[in-house]
């Protein structure tokens, strides 16, 4: 992967991502891979039945013991809000309605982002942009964990607080790593989701607001799906710095598992994922993968080798100054 200093507990590289090379191959090799980018005409149906649900689960919830309550939102409504928030990574990549109707994939988004209970995609859409563009890059990629959180959260029990707290890392750390200007679709995103909330309380009293809430936050925390966030960048084995999940957890997740795949082809949708591996089997059968989220996250408190410290980090000094 050429060259590479160590500085701090990162390993740094200044190569380009592997990811452009690959896909040049792969494309020159199978041009036919092109037909499968574009939208997918299901994704916005798929979405709205699990909108659906979850504001059907407010109305079932509503009078529900607190020990209960938290119980559905871990098992059940924290799993739909998580594979909202997949979704709405794919809607991030115009998806739902394509390249051509940008804006519909934006506000569709916010309609996907209703049961997460707090605003969400039009953020991350802005900064996923400069995760696709610029992976591992210093300062410009805020899935990077701090120098803070790589040497704090460097222990068993630290590794497991630090889990918890995935859904506020991600929150903050953009407004410390990369801070960028509030856009108005932000505002219209923030001003649509509060509405939503006070709406459900109008209706149904506090528990099915906590209910969603909940359910984002235990999902998106300690939770066996929120095992890809370790799984898609964290080295596992020195020189691969991204790794794809074959499992069936891919089944609830819009394939997000496939996340080699997705950085080589980001324009084609999860659906059709597998097909890329498919196609090009020898280029994806040869590299590392992972086949179980809850192994990757008992492998990554447990493993003195793995922390917050295990990954990529690229010098973006071009990027830095456009």
């Amino acid at each position: 992967m050429g060259n590479r200093v160590v500085r701090g507990d990162f390993e740094w590289a200044y190569t380009d991502q592997p990811h452009s090379q690959r896909r040049k191959e792969i494309l020159a090799k199978y041009p036919q891979i092109k037909n499968l980018m574009g939208s997918d005409p299901n994704l916005k149906w798929i979405v709205s039945c699990m909108v659906l649900t979850q504001l059907f689960s407010c109305f079932l919830v509503r009078d529900l013991p607190w020990k209960w309550l938290l119980f559905w939102s871990y098992v059940l409504g924290g799993v739909i809000n998580h594979s909202l928030t997949l979704a709405i990574h794919d809607i991030s990549h115009n998806i739902a309605f394509g390249n051509k109707a940008a804006r519909w994939n934006r506000f569709f988004g916010m309609f996907a982002n209703l049961p997460i209970g707090m605003p969400y995609s039009t953020s991350f859409k802005k900064y996923h942009i400069d995760h696709h563009r610029y992976l591992g890059g210093d300062g410009l990629d805020v899935d990077i964990p701090t120098d803070f959180e790589g040497r704090f959260f460097c222990d068993p029990p630290r590794k497991v607080i630090w889990i918890v707290l995935q859904p506020l890392l991600y929150v903050l750390r953009p407004l410390y790593v990369n801070p960028k200007t509030i856009t108005y679709l932000e505002v219209i995103n923030a001003a649509v989701q509060f509405s939503f909330d006070l709406v459900v309380y109008s209706l149904w009293g506090l528990k099915p607001v906590v209910y969603l809430l909940a359910g984002s936050i235990l999902s998106m925390g300690f939770h066996p799906i929120s095992g890809h966030f370790i799984a898609e960048h964290y080295m596992f084995l020195r020189g691969y710095e991204t790794y794809s999940y074959y499992g069936p957890l891919n089944w609830l997740t819009f394939n997000v598992g496939y996340h080699m795949e997705h950085h080589d082809f980001p324009s084609i949708p999860g659906s059709k994922l597998p097909l890329v591996r498919q196609i090009a089997a020898e280029y994806y059968d040869t590299l590392p993968y992972h086949t179980s989220w809850g192994r990757v996250l008992w492998d990554f408190i447990f493993c003195k080798e793995l922390g917050p410290f295990s990954r990529v980090k690229r010098v973006c000094e071009l990027a830095k100054k456009d």
